[in-house]
């Protein structure tokens, strides 16, 4: 009941998601996941800096931080190129690093794209010279940003190649009717990825309504043998749990809403709930997409954590 009560909140918020990404043009970035090697020779502190500056990286540079999918990772090493101790007083280090930034397909091990960058820094311990080096590198430099543009590039062509494959192990989940499955193997599919895109827009399309549809049939039934039972406040409350779960949609919403109508005139304003409807500022196309996206990544938010093992690339 939590996990479907989950995916009603994300959906019935559908629309001010829709607004911000409206605004920020999230809708069209490319989710890559943010991860932080575990280097021997870098301690804690360090990879904290490491992880924002990644973040910097791709955010500044058009990709989105969320690939729960765990295929694509951007993570990047340090190499101290010289280390010497300048004598005091004060005692410091002056240091050169290379660090190397990197995008891969960390399921098939292969680098998409890479990029060197050199930090000479001066400071009184290693440790603070690793973060200031860290800390000193462009994000918006043009080295990185061709890192990230070639990257980018490649991830668009590995959808290119495979966007017909996961649609068919979408449309496979489906025909068992396992809808939240299939919607989460197609919410991979970004839109930055065009042709890819619509395809899995296409595909997505015909299984929502399907989805729709049994859902609709199931959480009627349900809402019914709730009314039946306690036509009462208690009830109607456990009634509206399940008529929430209906889509404006489905076949048959009419009858739900009916059936809501029926508990409303019972229980007066004891019932304080509202039957869902699309909003019409905002297109039908638009909202049904927010709708199966909201449920593919409620499905893999509920998933194990992906472990992100990035030791092939980077020890």
């Amino acid at each position: 009941m939590k996990k479907i009560l989950y995916i009603v909140f994300g959906l019935l918020f559908a629309n001010t998601i829709y607004a911000q990404q409206a605004n920020t043009g999230t809708l069209g970035d490319i989710p890559i996941a943010v991860v932080a090697a575990k280097q021997q020779n870098v301690p804690e502190s360090a990879n904290t800096y490491m992880e924002n500056k990644l973040q910097q990286v791709i955010c500044q540079n058009g990709l989105g931080s969320s690939d729960y999918h765990g295929r694509f990772v951007v993570t990047a090493s340090v190499v101290a190129v010289t280390k010497d101790i300048v004598p005091g007083p004060p005692r410091q280090v002056a240091a050169n690093y290379d660090v190397t930034f990197y995008i891969v397909d960390n399921i098939d091990r292969k680098v998409f794209s890479s990029v060197t960058v050199a930090a000479k820094v001066v400071e009184s311990s290693e440790e603070k010279a690793l973060i200031k080096a860290i800390r000193s590198i462009n994000v918006k430099s043009k080295q990185i940003t061709s890192f990230i543009d070639e990257g980018r590039g490649k991830i668009v062509d590995y959808y290119a190649n495979h966007a017909d494959q996961i649609i068919r192990t979408a449309m496979s989940l489906a025909k068992q009717r396992r809808y939240e499955e299939a919607f989460y193997e197609l919410c991979a599919i970004p839109e930055a990825c065009g042709d890819a895109y619509s395809k899995a827009l296409t595909a997505a399309d015909a299984i929502y309504q399907e989805y729709v549809n049994y859902m609709c049939d199931v959480n009627l039934a349900k809402a019914r043998s709730a009314w039946a039972a306690e036509q009462n406040a208690a009830g109607a409350s456990v009634a509206g749990e399940y008529l929430a779960l209906i889509y404006p949609d489905a076949k048959c919403y009419a009858e739900a809403q009916k059936l809501y109508e029926q508990i409303k005139e019972k229980v007066l304003d004891d019932w304080k709930f509202e039957i869902r409807r699309y909003d019409d500022e905002i297109s039908l196309e638009k909202q049904r997409i927010l709708a199966w996206r909201a449920v593919g990544m409620a499905y893999g938010n509920h998933q194990q954590p992906v472990d992100y093992n990035v030791n092939w690339l980077v020890r």
